[in-house]
């Protein structure tokens, strides 16, 4: 049965779609079977992986919506399986929030692909609406991608609190697998005072190493690939390599 990882952080722009790309290239390259699931509406996983979100015939809208099953859905890539994203995930909260159970939708949908593979990674939209309770629901654990810089980690206790809620409600048995630091710059005290401090003021596992700011993840998107397969032997690439194998 596949270790379902929740990817998620309320807050945008904190390389919650790259790191959810990179781990599973890098889980792939150890050789475990990876499904990827785009959960936030803007599609940037699906379109980070070649695909053009306004052609996708079958999405994770789909599923939710109950019209097909998820394995339906699935897109076998080189580097991964997807299910893609559109913009029409944008009107599933309100459909879910009709819909009794509505916290549980996407857990019975893995159900049944589950088996097929040893990880499922869920890149969760930037907000704590029901999409994001779903994947919090459905995970085993949550990954909590933080951008080394003050602002950036004001919402942390927020989502922790979510999580709280989660445990109590729906998902007793979800743990939190630690702070994965993105968009490090060890040239400033600012940024190492963050890392420093960080898994102490939440009490949390801190994944090392972090992930250091850098161009190239921002141009392999264009190319349809992780950074894993764009610059193999970026830095970059090498650290989401370590925190895969920690994974293991």
């Amino acid at each position: 049965m596949a270790r379902t990882v929740a990817i998620a952080n309320q807050k945008g722009g904190v390389a919650k779609t790259t790191s959810t790309l990179a781990l599973g290239s890098a889980l792939s390259e150890a050789g475990k079977r990876v499904l990827l699931l785009d959960l936030d509406p803007q599609a940037c996983l699906t379109f980070s992986l070649g695909i053009d979100p306004e052609i996708v015939s079958d999405s994770i809208h789909d599923v939710l919506a109950g019209r097909i099953p998820l394995g339906k859905a699935i897109q076998q890539l080189v580097e991964v399986d997807l299910v893609p994203s559109t913009i029409d995930l944008a009107g599933a909260e309100a459909y879910l929030l009709t819909r009794t159970g509505r916290e549980y939708v996407l857990r019975n949908a893995l159900e049944d692909v589950a088996p097929h593979y040893d990880f499922v990674l869920l890149d969760c939209p930037p907000s704590l609406g029901v999409l994001t309770i779903n994947a919090l629901t459905a995970a085993d654990e949550v990954i909590i991608p933080l951008q080394c810089e003050a602002l950036a980690h004001r919402g942390v206790g927020q989502l922790l609190e979510t999580i709280e809620d989660v445990r109590r409600i729906t998902n007793r048995s979800l743990n939190v697998a630690g702070i994965l630091p993105t968009m490090y710059d060890g040239r400033t005290a600012h940024a190492r005072e963050i890392l420093e401090n960080v898994g102490k003021r939440y009490e949390l596992h801190v994944f090392s190493p972090p992930v250091r700011k850098s161009v190239r993840f921002a141009e392999a998107p264009t190319a349809g690939r992780s950074i894993l397969k764009f610059a193999p032997s970026h830095p970059g690439a090498e650290a989401y390599r370590q925190i895969a194998r920690s994974l293991l």
